[in-house]
């Protein structure tokens, strides 16, 4: 292993990655390919309204099944947040154990392929 067959990586140093720049006047959130009408983006967009969530943990005998009722605060990628108004509550969930939602009121939806 002396550096012939394997050659060791290089990587670009600080000042290199910052003199790196989009051509023209194109931003780096333009370059971004379109977002797909993910249930992540239909989440927020219903930022601060009711549901309630079915989820379920296959891997808990106490929790098997459960709903949780509240306001969505905030949605990511793999994750949601609720808030408990009876209790006061919060709730982190992970999506891969959301079933589905149901919306107390009417849902805000934008297609982005229409």
């Amino acid at each position: 292993m002396n550096g012939n067959y394997f050659p060791n990586p290089t990587f670009p140093t600080n000042k290199q990655v910052s003199e790196i720049s989009p051509p023209g006047n194109i931003s780096v959130e333009s370059q971004l390919p379109m977002e797909q009408s993910l249930i992540e983006n239909i989440l927020r967009l219903n930022k601060g309204k009711k549901i309630k969530a079915y989820v379920s943990y296959p891997d808990s005998s106490a929790w098997q099944n459960k709903v949780y009722d509240g306001i969505i605060e905030q949605a990511g990628r793999d994750h949601l947040i609720l808030r408990d108004t009876n209790n006061g509550s919060w709730y982190l969930i992970r999506m891969i154990y959301l079933n589905y939602v149901e919306f107390e009121e009417k849902i805000n939806y934008q297609n982005p392929y229409v």
